[in-house]
């Protein structure tokens, strides 16, 4: 088991969960399927100790990689494991993956379909370093690159069955990876299933579409919004790419207005996404974004930013119960 004790804040750590969490879902789950597939191996840019991959490093030393603060070469590295029949697990800042190494991961891995599952940590607005460590376009710059799965988990929980979908699943592979204690929110009956999104709660009034860590902030919010009387459904989509258009449409179907909230920017993401499937399928109703402005955003706490910026629960409850509707 790695040594947690006086690690380092960052890389979307949770220093505060209020409820249940898990530590390191991501590392924990890949060494146990380590004992299992001898052909996983773990490579990183020098962020082992800030992505959760040192369980894996620590079960299984000969299997992981180091390669220095080198994106572009971590994500060769691991196409060139992959070309050679092992599946390799990438795991760094997500910054950095999309931004410094994205012509890597778009020819080395996507183009050649190499069996490259990319772990990037820190997604959207989790850390407190400003703009050079946010990766708040990353799901829009995923999604664009052919033969890319674009997976944003919600919980431990779903990180972890997340994990072990992508290890068996031939291809490269694009996942937000929250680190350190992350909430536990679904509970044991939940199911990942790459492609499909999972209606959690009921309702007749507006109907919330969320993914990753929001969902969570979606579910509370539906609680404070039935308490003014307001009747929220829930569906969480944890797969951006391939999206799910008939769970999407079949969603939308039963609300007269949706809202969608995600950690990431309002455009190219979950929010276009929506949009962009009921305009193609001829369906209109009002649809409100909650996402992140198109800027960069400063230092400062999770808890701060997701107030100034319109990602907390006070926010999105607004959006179920304020008449904006008609503007």
């Amino acid at each position: 088991m790695v040594e947690l004790k006086n690690r380092a804040g960052g890389m979307g750590e949770v220093a505060e969960v209020a409820g249940p969490y898990e530590v390191a879902p991501f590392g924990t789950a890949l060494a146990e399927l380590g004992k299992t597939m001898p052909h996983i191996v773990g490579v990183t840019a020098d962020m082992g100790r800030y992505s959760d991959i040192l369980p894996f490093r620590d079960a299984f030393p000969d299997r992981f990689f180091n390669v220095g603060m080198a994106e572009q070469d971590a994500i060769m590295v691991a196409a060139g494991l992959a070309k050679v029949g092992h599946v390799a697990f990438v795991a760094t800042y997500s910054v950095f993956l999309t931004r410094r190494a994205l012509d890597f991961m778009a020819i080395a891995c996507a183009h050649s379909k190499a069996d490259v599952k990319v772990m990037g940590g820190s997604p959207g607005l989790v850390n407190p370093y400003g703009g050079t460590h946010q990766a708040l376009e990353d799901l829009a710059v995923m999604r664009m690159i052919p033969d890319v799965t674009v997976i944003d988990p919600c919980d431990a929980t779903e990180l972890k069955q997340v994990v072990k979908a992508a290890a068996e699943t031939p291809g490269t592979f694009y996942i937000r990876n929250i680190r350190g204690k992350v909430p536990v929110t679904l509970d044991d009956s939940y199911r990942f299933e790459i492609g499909k999104s999972r209606v959690l709660r009921e309702g007749t009034d507006v109907g919330i579409v969320s993914t990753g860590f929001m969902t969570a902030r979606a579910l509370e919010a539906a609680d404070r919004a039935a308490e003014a009387g307001v009747s929220v459904g829930v569906l969480h989509v944890p797969t951006i790419k391939p999206f799910d258009t008939e769970g999407l449409l079949e969603f939308a179907s039963r609300y007269p207005r949706l809202v969608t909230a995600e950690n990431h920017l309002r455009a190219g993401g979950l929010g276009t996404l929506v949009v962009e499937t009921l305009f193609d399928a001829q369906e209109t109703r009002p649809v409100i974004r909650i996402g992140l402005r198109d800027r960069f955003h400063p230092c400062g706490s999770q808890d701060y930013l997701d107030r100034m910026f319109g990602l907390d629960t006070d926010s999105i409850t607004e959006a179920l119960v304020a008449d904006r509707w008609d503007h």
